[in-house]
């Protein structure tokens, strides 16, 4: 993998920072959930950023589906404090039963 510039490292404390803070507030308020990872690429920021919410199961998947647009407009909200304004805040959080790995 590439060494990431001094902007992009930059770039990558800020959404590891985001991410932190909303998988904590979701493991408190949503059952089921697992953890918050994120897929970024650098180059293509913040374009290309998709945080993803997994899930246990279906059934925990299924409960937590209608609060997306919830968590959607938090992390939009997250991004524009720092000062990265997302242009469509659908595209870029999902629920999942992937992890990082799959």
């Amino acid at each position: 993998m590439k060494k990431l510039s001094k902007v992009q490292q930059k770039q990558q404390a800020l959404v590891i920072n985001v991410a932190d803070m909303l998988e904590e507030q979701a493991r408190a308020e949503i059952p089921g959930m697992v953890q918050c990872w994120f897929d970024v690429e650098y180059h293509l920021f913040p374009g290309s950023l998709l945080l993803c919410f997994q899930f246990e199961d279906e059934q925990a998947l299924e409960a937590a589906k209608p609060d997306l647009l919830k968590w959607q407009k938090r992390l939009s909200a997250a991004m524009l404090k720092k000062g990265v304004i997302l242009k469509d805040m659908r595209k870029h959080l999902t629920f999942t039963l992937q992890g990082p790995e799959d």
